[in-house]
């Protein structure tokens, strides 16, 4: 453990005591979940961002959309809006925040819904016209007031919750237990030729109950990379002089995968949105070179002066191995509870 750590271990102790307080009274029916008659499906961490959520809700929609009228609900961190939003053509970024938004813009044939509260979201989608068959909850382990009947927790490759600490000596949200509320723990960001050795060393290591599924994704990046009215392949990109901007939680990767020479790398807070002065900044640091972010990034920044030389870089969440498998878990699930509604 190392300095900071141990000035910070004591408000550790103090907020997991609160946190396990708290979740004991949820677990004990003394606070009060409320479940709902369709399938919800929560996709959460332990830990404090950076663990791919948003990639595994794209998997996701992508598996059910089709088949199914389909919503995400999710708290909308860092809008400029208050309570319930449902997305429309009018909708964008500050309203929704970057997330959802990117939902919307991606996926058209699906509801996207923000609302802090999510039990008053789900009774707001479902008093709707258009209810949906499914409702997938976004970042929402720890909202306890909703009881979801599938949790998928994530945990990231290089920063695995059992070799973690509650805050703020760490980055966990509640104590390493609150796994076991898990259904299905995914290990993200995983190296793509990651050996099964590996994964079995990382199965021993989370020790997970005989009724919880592990699985283990990469992220994929896109072969292409776009903006409002180009494409350019990705492989040309990484050898063009430009500017790399991130304000996501752990870009590393991502600048890793695109990084060539002396391109400078500009990083940014998670959720960031830009002043009229960084735009400009990052604007005359570019020097008229192409602009490259993250697609969680471009939802924020298109529209704004730097949408001449800006592009982004989709990526998605990708199976080692098993994806059927987990598939399989989520179409059992959605079915079953389809059936009993």
């Amino acid at each position: 453990m190392n300095i900071l750590r141990k000035i910070f271990f004591p408000f550790a102790v103090l907020y997991g005591f609160i946190t396990g307080i708290r979740n004991f009274l949820f677990d004990r029916g003394i606070l009060k979940s409320y479940s709902f008659d369709l399938p919800v499906i929560a996709v959460g961490n332990l830990s404090v961002g950076g663990t791919g959520k948003t990639p595994q809700i794209e998997y996701l929609i992508r598996l059910l959309g089709n088949q199914y009228k389909l919503a995400t609900l999710s708290r909308g961190y860092k809008r400029q809006s208050k309570g319930f939003v449902l997305a429309t053509e009018n909708s964008d970024a500050l309203e929704l925040g970057d997330e959802p938004y990117q939902f919307y813009q991606k996926f058209t044939n699906i509801q996207v819904a923000v609302d802090a509260d999510r039990k008053n979201g789900i009774e707001k989608l479902l008093s709707a016209a258009s209810k949906p068959d499914i409702i997938l909850l976004d970042d929402a382990f720890q909202h306890r007031k909703v009881k979801a009947g599938l949790y998928i927790m994530l945990t990231s490759y290089g920063d695995l919750y059992c070799n973690d600490f509650i805050l703020p000596a760490g980055n966990l949200r509640e104590s390493r237990s609150g796994v076991k509320r898990a259904n299905i723990v995914i290990v993200t960001k995983c190296p793509p030729d990651l050996s099964l050795e590996a994964q079995n060393a990382i199965k021993s290591k989370l020790n997970l109950s005989l009724n919880q599924s592990l699985f283990f994704t990469f992220i994929e990046y896109d072969e292409i990379v776009y903006s409002d009215k180009k494409t350019i392949k990705a492989d040309e990109v990484k050898v063009m002089e430009k500017l790399l901007l991130a304000g996501i939680a752990k870009p590393e990767s991502f600048f890793a995968y695109l990084k060539h020479g002396n391109d400078e790398c500009m990083t940014f807070p998670d959720h960031h949105h830009f002043s009229e002065s960084e735009l400009q900044e990052i604007k005359e640091k570019a020097m008229g070179k192409i602009i490259v972010t993250t697609e969680k990034d471009y939802v924020r920044l298109k529209g704004s002066i730097l949408s001449g030389q800006l592009y982004y870089l989709p990526i998605k969440s990708s199976f080692l191995s098993d994806s059927d498998s987990f598939d399989k878990n989520i179409l059992n699930y959605v079915g079953q509870s389809t059936r009993n509604g």
